[in-house]
This record gives structure tokens, sequence and C-alpha cells, in this order.
């Protein structure tokens, strides 16, 4: 019974956050993947953090396809690996780290500041995204951030080069990963081949442009 719970096929999305990951769940929806509830999954962060991992994998046991958070959280994907054999990793990337980093103090200004500005500490802890604090908390889980500079530009590339580059090197002579950049219209029939599906068409349906 344990075995055939974890053997089942499950396609993780492990790109950081504005990297095309909404796009990527399209794709997985239309597809006929059942996307995991992102609010629930989001929540997980805190599990991650306390190392709680049995927390997610049990979580994972409830739809077979999950994006962003806590599965775009460093190292996370190891674990995932280790328990879902049949997984298939998929990660999302930018042209570049400054294009990425551009677009995610972009979107985030948007949404909880000034549409201009990194928003603060302040601003975060009072942002009320899943709970209260959680815009706050995943800078410094997911990023290491301090408190002096929350959106510290080499802190934040640093993080991103980091994981990307962990991701490839764990699953270098491994043929359940793929690199995706969504941008590139070829890697749409790229992930079609990987996914094992037929193409819907021949580009990716581009969501959350930032």
């Amino acid at each position: 019974m344990f075995k055939s719970k974890f053997n089942k096929e499950k396609v993780f999305c492990i790109g950081y956050g504005k990297t095309g990951t909404t796009t990527i769940g399209k794709v997985l929806e239309d597809f006929g993947y059942d996307l995991g509830d992102q609010p629930t999954a989001e929540l997980l962060i805190y599990e991650y953090h306390k190392r709680n991992f049995k927390a997610i994998s049990d979580y994972c046991l409830t739809a077979n396809a999950f994006q962003d958070l806590p599965f775009a959280a460093p190292f996370l994907f190891i674990y995932l690996d280790q328990i879902f054999p049949n997984a298939k990793f998929i990660l999302t990337r930018r042209d570049n780290p400054e294009q990425w980093y551009s677009s995610l103090v972009r979107f985030h200004s948007k949404k909880w500041s000034d549409g201009v500005n990194p928003p603060s500490k302040e601003e975060l802890l009072k942002a009320g995204y899943r709970n209260q604090t959680f815009a706050y908390d995943t800078k410094h889980i997911v990023f290491n951030s301090t408190d002096e500079d929350l959106y510290h530009k080499d802190t934040l590339i640093s993080s991103y080069e980091s994981h990307n580059k962990a991701a490839k090197e764990y699953f270098r002579t491994k043929s359940n990963f793929i690199e995706i950049n969504v941008s590139n219209k070829g890697d749409y029939v790229r992930l079609c081949e990987f996914l094992n599906k037929t193409p819907k068409g021949d580009d990716f349906p581009w969501l959350n442009k930032t």
C-alpha cells in the first residue's frame, strides 16, 4: 500500500516564482493533470523550514502536479525525487538572472507596495497573503534575505542561480528532469515530449507576464 501510493506519477515544477510556473501549471491542467491546491501548498513552506518533509509528501498524495512553493524551495527536489520514484521535474528559468530579479521586484511592488519600489519590511509584514506574515517569512526562508534589505539584488540573484545550478547538477545523469524557458517557443514541444503528451499548439500560453 505504501509503495503504491508513492509510485504514482507526479510532476513537480521546481523553478522559482516569476519563471513561468503559472504557465506550466496551465499546461499541466490542459493535459489533464490534477494540480495541487496552491494556498494549502504554500503554507507548507513552514514545514519545509522545520524540515518536516513528511507533511509535504503527505500533501503530495492529494494531486499529481505541483508548482511554486514549497516545491521550488532549495533542495526539496532531492527529497521529492527519492520518495516519488516515478516523478518528473521541470525547472523553469528566465532568459537571465537580471530579468528574473526585475520581474520579481516589479510583481511584488505592484502587489504589496507602490508599484515602483520593492516592498519594505513593514509592507510585507502586513501583506496578509496566505497569512499575515507569509510574504515576509518567505524572503528569509527561501532567499536567506536580511531585514536590512529584503530585496537585496545580489542576495536574491545568488539564491536563484544557486537553486538552478543545484537542480541541474543533481539531475545531471537522470532522465526525469527538464529545464524549460517558456519564452522559447521550441520548449513547449520539448515539454510535451518529456511528458509524453501530444502538443495542443505550438507555443506556451504565457500567463502572469511581468
